[in-house]
């Protein structure tokens, strides 16, 4: 590094991290951009983008071509380095658990098969997924830095258990980021910098959805995001608020899967009846629909199948969706009543529910909420389509983001 940079980065060493999440969000493709967003000087943006790419986590193109029509000198153009660093994703859910390797800019880089049994011990669970997740390492000699979990329960901070596993078999209070952490160091799956163990980070599904959708997806540039979605079993919410997660005092936040939305309707494992978890889910929809489920793939496969093949011929497939968008619509319209989101997207399930329908569904949650007629607020399919394993990398790329230089090392 020459004098002039070494001084020039010294400058502009705290915008390393801001520099890497705009590069990172997509909201810097171009040095130019990089410079404005920053509020530096040329040279030093471009100290920065240099010590960025040395440390193999962009690229810097200094010879685009000229757009047709444009004038002057293009400015460089910045990407994410395809072949950086990566972090290893882990995700479990009721009807299986799936292990991946997602590097910057929320791009899934490798995926293992995906498991369909998971076992009432958490710790053989994690173990297995965990192995999933070395294996693609050894395949693809990637780096890793991190690793990041996302698991259907709220997850309490700072202690990282699982409270509530309800569609899983795990007792409540589960401590699934110290076994995280221990599966990862007996794989020997290594941190940021080699033979030191990675740490690993653990969350809920939904909120790590919300992340990766408000960073690469459907939410972004939304202020006030508000994410509703069902996976397997049950129905979860996330807010991210002025770009931040909100999880609440300890991790707890946005429990909506227990508003009650039919109090006539099936019971609940909260003890109530009705609530969004049981009767806007895909076994809700199963059986709405007169379907019995089966063993052969996934709930949230075989309601999603069910709506894509007989919606348009089968009346008893329209009434349950139109049932279950009902449902839905009222529990969003409580939600905006009470939170006032700029915009809701929407995962698992109930993508499948808007993409179908979605005029139903807006009219909904328009006619049921005090905000939606005053103006109405966006309700939008999700738009990864696995947004809790690129969520679960955020929470892993988060560190390097946070601080580039220390937390991967200074470079010659």
């Amino acid at each position: 590094m020459t004098q002039t940079r070494t001084t020039r980065l010294d400058r502009g060493r705290g915008a390393l991290g801001p520099a890497l999440a705009l590069v990172h969000t997509g909201r810097a493709p171009t040095r130019a951009v990089l410079t404005a967003e920053l509020g530096v000087t040329r040279a030093t943006a471009g100290a920065v983008a240099a010590e960025l790419e040395a440390l193999g986590l962009i690229t810097v193109d200094s010879s685009p071509g000229a757009a047709v029509g444009s004038q002057g000198r293009p400015s460089h153009r910045l990407a994410v380095d395809p072949d950086g660093p990566v972090v290893l994703a882990a995700q479990v859910h009721a009807d299986g658990f799936r292990a991946a390797l997602v590097g910057l800019g929320g791009r899934i880089v490798a995926t293992a098969p995906g498991c369909m049994t998971v076992d009432a011990d958490p710790a053989q669970v994690l173990g297995e997924v965990v192995e999933a997740g070395a294996a693609l390492l050894r395949e693809t000699g990637r780096r890793c830095v991190g690793a990041g979990l996302a698991v259907p329960s709220a997850v309490a901070e700072p202690e990282g258990t699982a409270l509530n596993p309800l569609h899983l078999s795990w007792k409540p209070g589960a401590p699934v980021r110290d076994l995280f952490t221990r599966c990862l160091a007996e794989a020997g799956v290594d941190g940021p910098r080699p033979g030191t163990p990675a740490a690993g980070h653990a969350a809920n599904d939904v909120n790590l959805a919300a992340l990766a959708e408000h960073r690469h997806g459907a939410g972004r540039g939304a202020q006030h995001l508000l994410v509703v979605g069902t996976g397997h079993r049950g129905v979860g919410g996330a807010l991210v608020l002025d770009g931040r997660l909100h999880s609440g005092s300890s991790g707890l936040a946005l429990e909506v899967g227990h508003l009650t939305v039919d109090p006539e309707g099936r019971p609940c494992h909260c003890g109530s009846r009705g609530c969004l978890d049981v009767e806007t889910d895909p076994l809700a929809l199963l059986e709405a629909a007169g379907r019995a489920p089966g063993p052969e793939v996934s709930l949230l496969e075989q309601a999603r199948t069910l709506i894509q093949a007989e919606y348009a011929r089968d009346p008893a497939v329209r009434s349950a969706v139109e049932t279950l968008i009902g449902r839905l619509g009222l529990g969003l319209a409580g939600l905006v009543n009470i939170l006032n989101p700029d915009r809701i997207v929407l995962g698992g399930l109930h993508r499948v529910l808007v993409e179908t329908d979605g005029d139903l569904l807006r009219s909904v949650v328009a006619d049921r909420s005090l905000w939606g007629r005053s103006g109405g607020v966006p309700v939008l399919a999700c738009s990864l389509d696995h947004n809790s394993l690129v969520g679960a990398a955020e929470l892993a790329w988060q560190p390097v983001l946070d601080d580039p230089l220390g937390t991967l090392g200074a470079t010659a």
